[in-house]
C-alpha cells in the first residue's frame, strides 16, 4: 500500500509518545518520593519529634512538653537513674523556662533506636544534647515516636544564708519545695526536676542576703547536678548588725563596775575601788563589724575596739588613792542565726552571750 505523501509514520510517533509518557511517569514518581521524604523528614521523623518538643520549651509551653510521649515517667524510673524519687516539679512550668534558640538537629540510627543530637543556644549558652528516640506504634501510615530516655533531669540545690531564692526569675521558698517541708534543715538540699535542655539561673535577693546568678546548663537527660550557692550579706544587713553591736557596747558602758556583765571588755585590778568612786566606761573606738558566711547562717568576724575607763583605785598596802584613766582594747565577735520568720538573732561573743534581737 502506498503511504499518502506528506504524512508522518504512525509507529515512530507512537513510540515517541510512549517514551514521553514514561518519562513523565518517572518524574512524577520521583517527585512524589521526594515530596514524601521531605514530608516525613519535616513532620514524621525522629528529628521532627524532637524539634516539636524543643519548640514547646522555646515557647514556654511546659505543660504541653510534659505530655510529649516519654517525658513524664514513673518515679521508679527516676530513682533508677539516680534522681530523687520525691524531687519537686516546681520548675516544670513556663515561669522557670529560659529562651532556647538556634536549634540544629542531626540523626543517627542504631537498630531500632534513633539518636537525635541537638545543638542550640540556651539563654546565651551554647549546648548540645543527645536524645534517644524509639518508635511508638503507627497512626495510619505515619510512625509515632517517644523518648526512650526521659529528657527530665535533677538539680540538687543548696542555698547558704537564705530560704527564698529565684530560678530564672521564678521565686521559690526552700521550705515549700524541700522533701521534709518546713522541718527541713537549713542546709538540706532541695531536689528539683528540670527539662533538658535548659539554663537555670539561681539568684538570691532578700533584705539579709544576695547572690549573683549561678547558672546551670541542664544538657543531659536523667542526670543529677549538685549546685551550691553561697550568698553574701547585704549592705542593709551589715549596717543593722553594726548598729546593734554599737548599741550593745554602749549599753555595756552604763554598768558602773570593773567587769561589766556579759560584755567583752573589763579591767582587772589588784587593789580596790576608792570609797565613793564608781567606774565610768565609754567606747572610744567602735569595732568595724564584718559579717561573714557560717554554714546556713552568719558570723561576726573578730573585730578590734577600744573602751575607756575613768576610776579611782585605793591601794590595799598604804591606802593611797590613784586615779586611773586608761584605754582598754578588746575584741568583738558573735553569731547570727536566721530565724524561721526571716529575722536575724544576733548574739555577741560566746553562744551564751547576750541576744541582740
Amino acid at each position: 500500500m502506498v503511504q499518502p505523501e506528506g504524512s508522518a509514520p504512525r509507529r515512530p510517533r507512537l513510540g515517541m509518545d510512549l517514551t514521553i509518557l514514561a518519562l513523565i511517569g518517572v518524574l512524577l514518581i520521583a517527585a512524589l518520593g521526594a515530596g514524601g521524604a521531605a514530608l516525613y523528614q519535616q513532620y514524621y521523623s525522629p528529628a521532627a519529634f524532637v524539634s516539636r518538643y524543643l519548640d514547646l520549651l522555646a515557647s514556654g509551653r511546659a505543660a504541653d512538653a510534659l505530655r510529649v510521649p516519654g517525658v513524664a515517667v514513673d518515679r521508679t524510673v527516676l530513682e533508677a537513674a539516680g534522681i530523687d524519687g520525691n524531687a519537686s516539679e516546681a520548675l516544670l512550668r513556663r515561669a522557670a523556662l529560659a529562651p532556647l534558640t538556634d536549634v540544629r538537629l542531626e540523626t543517627e540510627q542504631n537498630g531500632g533506636v534513633y539518636r537525635v543530637s541537638a545543638d542550640y543556644q540556651a539563654a546565651g549558652h551554647s549546648g548540645t544534647t543527645e536524645f534517644e528516640i524509639v518508635q511508638d506504634g503507627w497512626v495510619g501510615v505515619a510512625p509515632n515516636w517517644r523518648f526512650a530516655k526521659s529528657p527530665l533531669a535533677e538539680i540538687e540545690l543548696v542555698v547558704r544564708g537564705a530560704d527564698v531564692f529565684s530560678v530564672n526569675g521564678f521565686e521559690l521558698d526552700r521550705r515549700q519545695v524541700a522533701i521534709t517541708g518546713a522541718e527541713a534543715a537549713p542546709l538540706e538540699p532541695v531536689h528539683l526536676l528540670v527539662f533538658t535542655p535548659g539554663v537555670y539561673s539561681v539568684t538570691v535577693k532578700t533584705p539579709i542576703a544576695s547572690s549573683p546568678g549561678v547558672s546551670v546548663l541542664a544538657d543531659a537527660p536523667l542526670t543529677h547536678t549538685p549546685v551550691d550557692v553561697q550568698t553574701q550579706p547585704t549592705k542593709k544587713f551589715r549596717d543593722v548588725v553594726q548598729q546593734r553591736v554599737e548599741q550593745f557596747l554602749t549599753t555595756c558602758t552604763t554598768q558602773k563596775v570593773l567587769q561589766p556583765t556579759a560584755c567583752p571588755f573589763g579591767l582587772e585590778v589588784r587593789n580596790r575601788l576608792a570609797p565613793d568612786s564608781l567606774p565610768m566606761w565609754s567606747i572610744t573606738e567602735q569595732p568595724q563589724v564584718s559579717v561573714i558566711p557560717d554554714g546556713a547562717n552568719w558570723r561576726i568576724k573578730p573585730s578590734d575596739a577600744v573602751a575607756h575607763i575613768e576610776v579611782d583605785i585605793q591601794s590595799l598596802f598604804d591606802g593611797s588613792i590613784e586615779h586611773v584613766s586608761e584605754d582598754v582594747p578588746f575584741s568583738v565577735d558573735g553569731t547570727i542565726t536566721i530565724l524561721a520568720d526571716g529575722s536575724a538573732s544576733i548574739r555577741v561573743g560566746t553562744p551564751a552571750g547576750p541576744d541582740l534581737d
